[in-house]
């Protein structure tokens, strides 16, 4: 089915389908002018804004700023908030007169009001929720108006994490006729090669429509495979939903391996005159969930491997190009990881559609907290009440059904979403919970992350009817936002991560859930099931450790992990200059961690690998004791969120002892030094999947060796190198789109005389830009520095850093410098098409 198109019509700057020929959808992020500050009066469309500066959403005053400790904090990454204000003037054809126009946001943070020429549309708290306003009755058509948006983050400790601050996602303005298909009318479902299509058509028009509705599905290359029309009869003021069911013939299933993805197309006829058209992508997949066996996708079995993400781009804030994103999914799925969790919000539109295209599982999660506020200060529950903490609880009692269910209707056709949870760690901020539980009892003697429940579940049971619940009752809360979900969408499972499951499997809280999430208490995995066998459990908040996950290998019911996390990312710190967190496999640059290597030397079986870390044996965690290399019980090895800081370079001091590990998924690795062996490690012989070795060092070559059946199939070189002579510039691509959007990424690596990088000594460089692009955030990946983001100059570390490159809108050709004092430097081109 082809859509009809007339002639163009111009709306602001974008020329767009005329309104006889259906509905107009217009990137609304250009043309904005933005002040830091309030404004008395900035919401009159009379206001003169001439003084304010020009902005193009998404966008995120925070990151632009200096780290301070002065009205910031650590917890959302020593980055100010504040009050923020945007106007918007643009035009409205005296044509479009008749039709209905809204105004789309899928996101400002937070605390959010808008006015269109001084009316006042509405107020969002929420700055995770997308949100749209009606604009018809109060616009100026043939003539000029103005939008206005106020953004307030004077809580500026409102999150355990970064928020970022402003209109930070996508907005857009759509024009259609009063018959149209709703916003979010369009849910598509599948169940093996069935297609159920529910379109809701709406009659604003004061008189009653017979309209014809036509469906047309179509595959990865545009061709039809299956078509239905539906007539319809429309009172005026009435909407109406109505089913149509396709069967596709053979189908391409969507998977992790091939996300292939289907359309279903509407249009909306009366007559001969196209009303109205929309348009959805789809996958065709079935998903299982068995408390026995784990999850099936397509009906093989799937172990989910994912990672927990926030929602920040590191040194771009939260205003996260796609491109950005797109880096960071695709250096996660060459690591083996095939899932994410949105840890602990709604994510942008944006995401979601790449997980769609690049084959991720998705957790949709709705909040962190509810009515019962979490002490972003101190990342527990609240100790004292304080007006910069303020967050989402303050709001929760008026706003979560309709936030709850603006997730839903706005994701539900996504096919990577494969459940949906109702928040993170919630029992928190509910004192009976961890008052019942029996692990912080004085003088207990047990370990709440390694230890079994100290107490019966009947003395648990006891406990908690005798605790004093507080003003709100957890269960409740949670059966009340699984209800709202499922009446938005019953196709997926319910879960929620929670932190205290011995007493919410029995309180009501997963009485509420289809899978219950297990955060960090992989001890329970087997007691979960002994006790509750029919209830599904999911590693919901998992540490990137081999027990993690080999609590799901040695546990066949469990159906996976989210490792918390996937990416560093900024705030939830308690103390200056650490501006992030270091909890993930890749760090804020994007680069990969130790870690990472370590989790695809068994997330990704099918190729062989080698991968060598190192530090000085002084500062490890480790000794030689009778020859081998064995953990120093006074220095214990990182169990939880940490990683020891290991290297990949071979330059130490002459004769200094350096501890090397050695991350692999091969029978058996050698490690040689300059052509002598260092001797023969099994995988099979090494409990906790590190080999280790502890090396004199001499300069020379390092390098690393693994076997499969005798036979060499990977392996690692280090060398020793010389100092920096040069600064190495490589970008990730050398064509960007010039659409205001793209993205490349500029990675600038010091390098010795003979080109071979340098990653043990670090120097300031500068990056240059020439042509129709710009210089969007740098950074070297660290948690501690103090360096700004908006910046031409970065520090390296580890010998490098990284500077993200945003196309402009012309075409032509881009050229990129970096240049560091003494050494030479580099440039490279681009073209911009």
């Amino acid at each position: 089915m082809k859509i009809k198109t007339g002639a163009a019509v111009v709306l602001g700057l974008t020329a767009l389908i005329n309104v006889e020929a259906g509905r107009m959808t217009e990137d609304f992020n250009a043309g904005w002018v933005f002040n830091l500050g309030d404004v008395a009066g900035a919401e009159a469309r009379a206001f003169k804004d001439a003084a304010w500066r020009s902005v193009k959403l998404p966008h995120d005053w925070s990151v632009e700023l200096s780290f301070t400790t002065e009205d910031a904090g650590g917890c959302t990454g020593f980055l100010p908030g504040g009050i923020g204000w945007y106007r918007k003037t643009f035009t409205v054809p005296a044509s479009s007169k008749g039709q209905l126009v809204r105004i789309d946001f899928d996101g400002v943070y937070n605390n959010s009001d808008v006015w269109i020429n001084g009316h006042h549309l509405g107020h969002r708290p929420y700055g995770y929720s997308p949100f749209s306003y009606d604009l018809t009755e109060h616009l100026n058509y043939g003539g000029e108006n103005v939008i206005a948006v106020k953004a307030d983050r004077t809580a500026y400790l409102d999150c355990r994490w970064y928020p970022g601050s402003g209109i930070y996602r996508d907005v857009k303005l759509v024009t259609q006729n009063p018959v149209h298909v709703e916003q979010y009318g369009l849910f598509v479902t599948t169940e093996e090669n069935r297609v159920t299509v529910r379109v809701a058509v709406e009659n604003e028009s004061a008189a009653d429509a017979v309209v014809a509705v036509k469906t047309d599905l179509q595959d990865a290359d545009g061709k039809s495979v299956g078509f239905q029309t539906l007539e319809l009869k429309l009172p005026a003021g009435k909407t109406f939903t109505e089913q149509q069911v396709f069967h596709i013939e053979n189908p391409t299933r969507w998977d992790t391996e091939n996300p292939c993805l289907y359309t279903a197309e509407v249009e909306v006829f009366s007559g001969d005159t196209l009303l109205d058209q929309t348009a959805t992508t789809f996958g065709v997949r079935d998903l299982r969930y068995d408390a026995e066996k784990g999850f099936f996708l397509n009906g093989k079995h799937t172990l989910i491997k994912g990672v927990c993400l926030h929602h920040d781009g590191g040194c771009v804030g939260a205003a996260v190009p796609d491109g950005v994103w797109e880096r960071r999914l695709r250096v996660l799925k060459e690591g083996g990881c095939n899932a994410i969790r949105t840890a602990h919000n709604p994510p942008s539109e944006a995401f979601l559609d790449l997980c769609d295209r690049m084959g991720f599982l998705v957790q949709d999660e709705a909040f962190d907290e509810w009515y019962n506020p979490k002490d972003k200060k101190y990342n527990f529950g609240q100790k004292v009440a304080d007006e910069r903490t303020l967050g989402y609880s303050e709001s929760f009692g008026e706003w979560a059904e309709r936030d709850a269910k603006a997730m839903v209707l706005r994701d539900r056709n996504h096919p990577s979403i494969i459940m949906w949870s109702v928040g993170n760690e919630i029992e928190w901020t509910y004192p009976d919970y961890g008052k019942s539980t029996g692990y912080w009892e004085q003088d207990s003697g047990v370990n709440y992350y390694w230890d079994l429940p100290p107490l019966s579940t009947e003395q648990m049971k006891k406990n908690f009817e005798a605790a004093d619940p507080g003003d709100y009752i957890l269960a409740e809360q949670a059966a009340d936002i699984a209800k709202w979900i499922r009446e938005t969408d019953s196709s997926r499972p319910v879960t929620g991560n929670l932190v205290m499951p011995t007493i919410s499997h029995f309180s009501g809280y997963t009485d509420a859930l289809d899978i219950v999430g297990y955060s960090y208490r992989t001890v329970l995995n087997a007691w979960g099931h002994e006790n509750y066998p029919d209830k599904m459990i999911l590693g919901t908040e998992n540490w990137v450790q081999w027990n993690e996950w080999k609590g799901v290998l040695e546990n066949p019911h469990i159906a996976g992990v989210f490792l918390w996390t996937g990416i560093n990312y900024l705030g939830e710190s308690t103390q200056w200059p650490t501006h992030a967190s270091g909890s993930g496999m890749l760090d804020t640059a994007g680069f990969k961690k130790p870690n990472w290597w370590f989790f695809k030397s068994f997330w990704v079986e099918s190729e062989p690998m080698v991968h060598l870390a190192m530090q000085p044996m002084a500062e490890s965690n480790y000794l030689i004791k009778e020859g081998a290399v064995v953990e120093n019980p006074d220095k214990r090895r990182p169990r939880k969120w940490g990683w020891p800081d290991l290297s990949n370079h071979w330059n130490f001091e002459p004769g200094e002892l350096v501890y090397v590990e050695l991350y692999s998924n091969c029978e058996e690795t050698e490690l040689f030094l300059n052509g002598e062996s260092l001797g023969i490690r099994k995988l099979a012989d090494c409990a906790d999947r590190l080999m280790k070795w502890a090396v004199p060092f001499a300069a020379g070559t390092l390098k690393a060796v693994g076997r499969n059946d005798g036979k060499e199939v990977a392996f690692q070189t280090l060398e020793t190198v010389g100092e920096p002579a040069a600064v190495q510039l490589t970008v990730d691509r050398t064509e960007l789109s010039a659409d205001g959007r793209d993205v490349a990424h500029c990675v600038a690596q010091l390098v010795d005389a003979d080109g071979r990088p340098v990653k043990h000594m670090n120097h300031l460089v500068r990056f240059t830009v020439e042509g129709d692009a710009r210089n969007i955030g740098v950074d070297n990946g660290t948690t501690n520095h103090t360096q700004d983001f908006q910046s031409d100059t970065c520090e390296t570390d580890n010998g490098k850093c990284l500077m993200v490159l945003q196309a402009g809108t012309s075409k032509g050709t881009v050229r990129v410098s970096v240049e560091a004092t003494g050494l030479e430097g580099t440039t490279v081109q681009l073209e911009q098409k």
